[in-house]
């Protein structure tokens, strides 16, 4: 069932209006076509009391409540209800459970409710919206004096969440119990399992005691009976599930990944991101927040989203595989450096910040470039990656376009198509395959990246002062246009290779570390600092070959999200 064939519409009772006696009614609980229970014909009895009415609708903006159901008491995370319309809906995609409610002997308030001797409740389990793109798991209870009725709205509310075949049932969770301030493990039992466990998910949970311990797992155990995998944990804890598993699917299917040329086959299974870690990037760019209980609501429901995923190879050789940030210069000296200060903590990444920028090395290369003419956007055109995307959905089908043609002889793209080179002295090289938000940069690295349209936006920074280059940094966390600068130049690609001036040199490389920190020039205090090569920051993790070719492969993974909702309301409006 897609998530605007059911909803529940949720309406705020009149204070004054008129009771209807109890058993002289003779209005019978009324469904939606295709819904109505044979059940509901025999009852009589109308339910009707103070509080709020709950029906099914069928269509996407219900604007009828026939009979339905009174909430009792007050939710964990009360629902808001629109002030003109006293309404709100709630999609049956975004219920988590319902279960029966035991309320006898319970004291059941004042006024209306004394009037139902002995009544019966369950409780709806659903997701509320909330600000900066938050989900909070709300509760509502609703009661009635007949026990047939109760377990009709039971049976039916099940039925319809049994049509939901894209939730999960069983996942393979992985903990990172070091990532981040450690607290990957207590997020997990406090914030995740309960709400697993209440939507009768069962899970595999493993918790990891070495680095790339997942990965290896991934590519042992047997994963046809999982839905899903679950990771725990910061974006490093994200690379090593997505490497498990690709990695996985291409050796299933005899796809040979050292080749640069090489057409990946997408992985079966989705990913869900339980945020644990220090800056949480993808989470952030494809839920818009990195809040733990939001994420975990995202895979209960069963969302889904296809992502890009970028191969890195050296000589023929696959290094890494990355889906938010390849960075060479300044990132990459910043991950150089901070691999060597672990002992600091999360502080090493701001120190290493600081004393990259004050070293202001740039790096003499050359850049060449396959433009992504398939994309239906732009890196500058202001319209950021949302849910439901329609630059990612046409990007794909144009793309797909060129591959069929290919296929069959008819043209290849990559012929036609020319490759554009450009040589210089560079502060940063970066390629980003979606936004890189996180809270330190709400807008990210280049906010108009899209997470699926099978390209990456490739961003030079060419040699300029400390002064042009911070004010450029401090665009970062601002909504001024970042790319607005005579040495900043964007290109959205679908492939790119880099060559460094110099070929890179272990010695040399570390005797310039040493001197590292107090290089900056005398003389000419405003200029950049030649050096001999960077590495690659590649989501993170350092890549010491300079040398490198790039492919974007489109939609290669899908993680349990729906994308950032456009402008979400407070209430749990669809």
């Amino acid at each position: 069932m897609s998530r605007a064939e059911g909803y529940l519409l949720l309406a705020q009772d009149d204070e004054g209006a008129e009771e209807v006696p109890q058993g002289k009614g003779k209005t019978v609980p009324q469904f939606p076509a295709g819904l109505r229970p044979q059940e509901a014909a025999g009852v009589k009895t109308p339910l009707r009391a103070a509080g709020h009415l709950w029906d099914l609708s069928a269509g996407d903006r219900p604007d009828k409540i026939d009979g339905g159901w009174i909430p009792r008491g007050r939710t964990p995370t009360p629902l808001q209800f629109n002030p003109r319309t006293d309404a709100c809906s709630v999609p049956v995609a975004e219920i988590i459970a319902v279960e029966e409610t035991d309320v006898h002997g319970k004291h059941r308030g004042s006024g209306r409710w004394q009037k139902m001797e002995k009544p019966f409740a369950f409780t709806v389990h659903c997701v509320k919206r909330a600000r900066h793109h938050r989900w909070k798991w709300a509760q509502v209870t609703f009661c009635c004096p007949e026990e047939q009725l109760c377990h009709l709205w039971l049976q039916t509310l099940r039925a319809m969440l049994e049509t939901l075949t894209s939730r999960p049932k069983h996942l393979l969770v992985f903990i990172n119990p070091f990532g981040g301030k450690g607290k990957g493990k207590r997020i997990y039992e406090q914030k995740v399992a309960p709400l697993f466990t209440l939507a009768s998910i069962t899970t595999d949970v493993i918790v990891t005691e070495r680095a790339n311990q997942a990965k290896e797992t991934l590519y042992e155990i047997n994963i046809d009976k999982y839905d899903g995998v679950v990771c725990v944990g910061g974006d490093g804890m994200f690379s090593e599930v997505l490497h498990g598993l690709v990695g996985r699917a291409q050796r299933s299917a005899g796809v040979d990944q050292n080749h640069p040329r090489a057409a990946l086959v997408p992985s079966s299974l989705r990913i869900g991101i339980i945020p644990a870690g220090s800056t949480d990037c993808v989470c952030y760019s494809t839920v818009g927040t990195n809040d733990a209980e939001t994420s975990a609501l995202h895979i209960v429901v069963g969302d889904s989203l296809a992502m890009d995923v970028s191969s890195v190879h050296h000589h023929g050789t696959l290094l890494r595989y990355s889906v938010s940030l390849l960075g060479y210069g300044f990132y990459g000296d910043i991950i150089r450096d901070s691999e060597k200060k672990r002992w600091m903590g999360l502080v090493r990444y701001d120190f290493s910040g600081i004393k990259t920028f004050l070293s202001h090395h740039c790096y003499e290369g050359t850049v060449s470039f396959l433009p992504a003419q398939h994309t239906v956007g732009s890196p500058r055109d202001r319209k950021p990656c949302r849910a439901g995307c329609f630059v990612c959905r046409q990007s794909r089908q144009q793309l797909q376009e060129e591959q069929k043609k290919a296929l069959y002889g008819l043209e290849n793209a990559e012929e036609v198509e020319e490759w554009q080179v450009i040589c210089g002295k560079f502060l940063a090289i970066n390629a980003t395959n979606m936004s890189c938000a996180c809270r330190r940069s709400p807008r990210g690295l280049s906010p108009a990246a899209h997470l699926g349209d099978g390209s990456s936006d490739l961003i030079l920074i060419r040699k300029c002062s400390r002064f042009n280059f911070l004010r450029f940094l401090v665009r970062h966390t601002n909504q001024c246009d970042q790319f607005d600068f005579s040495f900043v130049e964007v290109y959205r690609v679908k492939k790119f290779q880099f060559t460094s001036k110099h070929a890179e040199d272990e010695d040399s490389d570390l005797e310039q570390g040493k001197k590292r920190f107090g290089q900056i020039c005398s003389e000419h205090p405003a200029c950049c600092c030649p050096a001999s090569g960077s590495s690659w920051n590649c989501d993170g993790e350092l890549l010491h070959s300079a040398a490198i070719e790039v492919r974007v492969h489109c939609q290669l993974v899908r993680l349990f999200a729906r994308g950032i909702e456009e402008n979400p309301k407070q209430g749990p409006h669809s």
